[in-house]
Formats: C-alpha cells, structure tokens, sequence
C-alpha cells in the first residue's frame, strides 16, 4: 500500500526513529511501512493518522485508487 508517510516525517523534521519511538514500534517497522514493505494493521495506521492529524485516507493510498 502507498503512503505519504516519509514525506509527512520529513516536513516534520522527524527521524525514523522518533517516529518510531511515537508509534511505539521499532524502527525498521517505520521503514518497511514508508518503502511499502509493510501494510500496518489497522490500529497502528489510525494512530500514525491521529499522530500527524490527518484523516487516515490522507495518509495511506487505496490500491484502488492509486490510477
């Protein structure tokens, strides 16, 4: 699944690790997340939502929606 995440980390001027460290998960998790190697459950992308206070739909892309 798309994400805008490392996009919405960087204008933060997040590592991450901070991210991370938020989320309370580890960082390789946050990577696999941004590159696309993991789709969080969907706990964990309501609270990346909350984090950045955005609706879910603005963070992560519908695979449907992606044409």
């Amino acid at each position: 699944m798309n994400n805008h995440l490392r996009d919405l980390r960087a204008t933060r001027g997040w590592s991450q690790q901070h991210l991370a460290e938020q989320l309370e998960v580890s960082r390789q998790s946050v990577n696999a997340i941004e590159t696309g190697r993991y789709d969080p459950s969907l706990p964990l992308a309501f609270k990346i939502a909350e984090l950045f206070e955005l609706a879910i739909e603005d963070v992560f892309v519908s695979p449907s929606r992606e044409n």
